[in-house]
């Protein structure tokens, strides 16, 4: 299968690239710049989410895209709504409108277990869930996206996969997410600042296991399905920090006021994706954690000690 990852030179899609060519196929990485990760196993079609001509180019001739591209960092969503908008709703309505123009069978599409922000309910959640009006500008651009999908499904027969994703951490994360931000700081010896008391509860998935439950969307039962790709278990901030302070050393961890946009965390069933999938996530959060900070650490090493993150 040839398949079109969108996004491919970000931390999940990198991830996603390193699976479907392990699985055998054909991958093709659309980004604005070429993955630091992958030479001739991957081809790189440079283009930009929001030319259509680019990007119908670059998906002639597959079989499936994957749509990771996104602006994913909440607080510079909050930042700048407007980039945000084009990128996350605008740039999926091009890639959905170019996959039913090149007759490309099947766009998987990555959204967000904050899908569940306002759900209606008892928890856990499940796909089922009536979801409410977000709260949140980036929660509102992604379900924008899971709309788009599924009004392609009915309106074009476009065939769609929508998987929401827990928190992924791991190997080649954004600096700023919260795992490698306090890996950071515990590895220079500073202070791990925590909003209010730390209570605050992620679903996290370590970012391998995430990447071969997006793969596994690529299967025929997943059309037109959605599908929580989600931890067994929650963690709470503070457990993060305490997480980090054990693999790292013993570094303080303090309190600040809580952020302004914050989003309300929410049990969330995966029970759909292991019944119909086959995919549980493998990795306990420690474990993750650990091997997130061994690869920080080889690239010190590889650097000499430069910081890396």
């Amino acid at each position: 299968m040839k398949v079109m990852v969108t996004g491919g030179s970000g931390f999940i899609g990198s991830h996603v690239l390193d699976k479907l060519v392990a699985a055998g196929h054909e991958a093709v990485n659309f980004d604005l710049i070429r993955s630091p990760h992958h030479n001739g196993e991957v081809t790189w079609a440079e283009g930009s989410l929001l030319d259509p001509e680019q990007v119908r180019a670059a998906l002639r001739g597959c079989d499936a895209v994957i749509h990771l591209a996104a602006w994913a960092d909440v607080d510079q969503v909050i930042k700048d709504p407007a980039s945000a908008e084009d990128v996350n709703v605008r740039g999926t309505r091009v890639i959905l409108d170019a996959a039913r123009a090149e007759g490309v069978p099947r766009v998987v599409y990555g959204s967000t277990v904050w899908a569940y922000d306002k759900a209606v309910g008892v928890e856990p959640y499940d796909e089922d869930t009536p979801l409410g009006l977000p709260s949140h500008f980036y929660t509102a651009t992604k379900l924008a996206g899971e709309m788009y999908c599924r009004s392609y499904g009915d309106l074009y027969g476009q065939e769609h996969t929508i998987l929401r994703f827990g928190i992924p951490y791991g190997p080649r994360s954004r600096p700023t997410a919260v795992v490698a931000a306090f890996t950071a700081k515990a590895l220079r010896g500073e202070p791990l600042t925590i909003a209010g008391d730390g209570s605050q509860s992620r679903r996290f998935v370590y970012v391998e296991d995430l990447a071969d439950g997006v793969v596994a969307g690529l299967a025929p039962q997943a059309a037109n399905r959605i599908y929580n790709l989600v931890s067994s278990d929650s963690v709470t901030i503070r457990e993060v920090a305490e997480t980090v302070q054990e693999i790292v050393g013993e570094v303080d961890v303090v309190s600040v006021e809580g952020r302004k946009g914050d989003l309300a965390p929410a049990e969330i069933s995966g029970a759909r994706a292991a019944a119909e999938l086959g995919w549980r996530p493998e990795t306990p959060f420690a474990e993750g954690v650990r091997r997130y900070v061994e690869w920080v650490r080889s690239l010190d090493a590889a650097t000499n000690g430069s910081p890396v993150a």
